[in-house]
């Protein structure tokens, strides 16, 4: 089960920045399309799976479609240097709430259609997506390498190379790992409490108040100097602080939801403060190649989360698994304590 929900990741990090570099010599929409074709082919596959061999073989093919880099590049053609951060920050935005959607959302549509009608209905959407891509979004007149916005093969070395960006590296593996372990045991969790299609009755509100309080700690990082790297610190500690409360509180729902809301506050606070200090850290002229391996990265740690918490769950049980998170954090923080907060700013 840890591997059908992970195995994405892999072919992510192995995949993504290789489309980028194909996109850019073969067109970005082409190999756009392509990998909404694969991601839609394997969504197929796991819809027709009657195994877990199926299903894992269909996530895979899934993470396959890597179009991460081709995304990125396709927006820095369409956009002004001047414009190119904002449209960099939407993207990532529509990605959060997405992932936000989805887990609210999923628990309703599988009591409607089953965990087979879920992997058609985003199949269905990767070929939306297709007809979204050619139909509404515009062809650039010119596409070039951005060096700001992909990754580059030849910087690649001399971005890994720098301790500080890779400690960021570490913290959105480590960060996705806790993620990925969580969620194979999350909905067995409330399961325990509540019917499966009810599960959105506690996502939905930890969800929205996790967001709210998160925005204060936003607004004291980016804005005061000094406090930037205070707030990632003490971020990180509570993400752990989460996971170890989940030991005791994964029996009682209430106690449950409360963690959740203080596990989703640190998360939402770490997914927002980690591509800031990338984008400050990162060498200008290197920041498409430092955000790619970021990426990469973030993509790896889904799969080790995955299937780490598969096989932990399996030999040590639903409290093994939150142990184990509360121990990634603690490493997580020690790696984290050498990162300079950088400096503010302005022009």
């Amino acid at each position: 089960m840890g591997l059908a929900i992970g195995a994405y990741g892999l072919t992510q990090a192995i995949l993504q920045i290789p489309f980028g570099v194909l996109s850019d010599h073969f067109g970005r929409k082409r190999i756009i399309a392509i990998g909404l074709l694969i991601f839609a082919g394997g969504s197929v596959v796991a819809a027709l799976s009657t195994s877990i061999w199926g299903v894992i073989l269909g996530r895979a093919l899934q993470g396959a479609g890597a179009i991460a880099g081709p995304v990125m590049a396709l927006a820095a053609d369409l956009t002004r240097d001047t414009q190119r951060t904002k449209a960099m920050a939407a993207i990532g935005m529509s990605i959060g709430l997405s992932f936000a959607v989805a887990i609210v959302a999923a628990p309703a549509i599988d009591h409607q259609i089953g965990v087979n009608g879920i992997f058609w209905l985003i199949g269905a959407l990767a070929i939306v997506g297709i007809g979204v891509l050619f139909f509404a979004v515009p062809t650039p007149t010119h596409s070039e390498v951005h060096r700001d916005a992909e990754a580059v093969p030849d910087q690649i070395r001399g971005v890994y190379r720098n301790l500080a960006l890779r400690r960021l590296d570490f913290s959105i593996l480590s960060l996705h790992v806790i993620l990925t372990a969580n969620w194979v045991v999350m909905p067995l969790v409330l399961s325990d409490h509540l019917p499966r299609q009810h599960h959105w009755w506690v996502y939905l509100p930890v969800l929205l108040l996790s967001v709210v309080a998160m925005i204060p700690f936003i607004i004291m990082a980016e804005r005061r100097r000094g406090r930037l790297k205070p707030v990632f610190l003490g971020a990180v500690a509570l993400l752990g602080s989460a996971e170890l409360l989940l030991v005791p509180a994964h029996t009682n729902l209430w106690a449950t939801v409360g963690v959740l809301f203080l596990f989703f506050t640190a998360f939402n606070l770490l997914e927002a403060i980690l591509p800031s200090l990338m984008s400050k850290l990162a060498p200008p002229e290197a920041k498409g190649t430092a955000m790619g391996i970021y990426s990469t990265a973030q993509f790896l740690g889904a799969f080790i989360g995955g299937t780490l918490g598969g096989w932990i769950h399996g030999h040590f049980g639903i409290s093994g698994v939150f142990v184990m998170g509360g121990i990634s954090a603690v490493l997580w923080l020690l790696a984290a304590t050498g990162i300079q907060d950088p400096r503010i700013l302005k022009n």
